[in-house]
């Protein structure tokens, strides 16, 4: 039902827009990538094409909208585990998958305050690629079983982000990317690398996609245009 409703949201998002200049591709991506996807659609669209359409969520409410049939062009995900999923059931155009960026983890805290209790914010990891990522790194530096009783599981990365914020917790486990985002939060530490397997962000087009920028737009962000944007907004480069 939710991925249902999902879909019935971004068809109302193209419709909304059909009136307007032709719209470029649509594009589901993983919610840790709004900023940086922005500045991507903003000088996609300065270079004289249409500006693509961005929808943001955690990325298993993605991949359960395209497993719906969402009317979508690409799909950039936040790890490998939902790219295969899809690509199993030939969702994915042959030959376009490829990773574009990878990311840290980071213990976040609000700037200059203590709140929140002892309680930690982070994706949920029965689901969510940062959740999993995360409670992988705690697994391995032995901290797994203390955070379990007072962790918080939110729906994606950005909600986590968004406890810290408003100072209903005291951390947050996000990515190296959420924490530049934001003016409000300070980075306590990074967690080791080799505490979590590496994070990757596939990007695909959609075996549905009928959009003649599809492609070129997928080049253009896995090339080193959208490379540089990506980066500055605290992405690494593709593992």
């Amino acid at each position: 039902m939710f991925a249902r409703l999902l879909v019935l949201s971004l068809a109302a998002l193209l419709w909304s827009c059909a009136s307007a200049a032709p719209r470029g591709p649509v594009i589901l991506a993983a919610a840790s990538m709004q900023e940086a996807l922005r500045e991507i659609a903003d000088r996609w669209e300065a270079e004289g094409h249409a500006r693509p359409v961005l929808s943001f969520a955690g990325t298993p409410a993605l991949a359960r909208q395209i497993e719906a049939g969402a009317p979508a062009d690409l799909f950039l995900a936040a790890d490998e585990e939902w790219m295969e999923e899809l690509e199993a059931r030939q969702l994915l155009r042959s030959g376009s998958r490829r990773v574009i960026a990878g990311n840290r983890l980071v213990l976040v805290a609000l700037v200059g305050k203590d709140t929140g209790g002892d309680r930690l914010a982070m994706a949920d990891p029965n689901s969510v690629p940062a959740g999993r990522y995360g409670k992988a790194a705690l697994e391995n530096l032995g901290l797994w079983e203390e955070a379990r009783t007072r962790f918080v599981p939110t729906e994606n990365v950005r909600a986590a982000l968004a406890l810290v914020e408003r100072g209903e917790v005291k951390q947050g486990l996000v990515y190296a990317s959420d924490a530049a985002a934001s003016r409000k939060v300070k980075v306590l530490k990074t967690l080791p690398a080799a505490s979590h397997p590496p994070i990757s962000y596939p990007l695909a087009v959609l075996n549905g996609s009928t959009h003649s920028d599809a492609s070129a737009l997928a080049d253009y962000i896995a090339g080193p245009e959208g490379q540089a944007i990506l980066q500055k907004h605290g992405f690494l480069p593709a593992p």
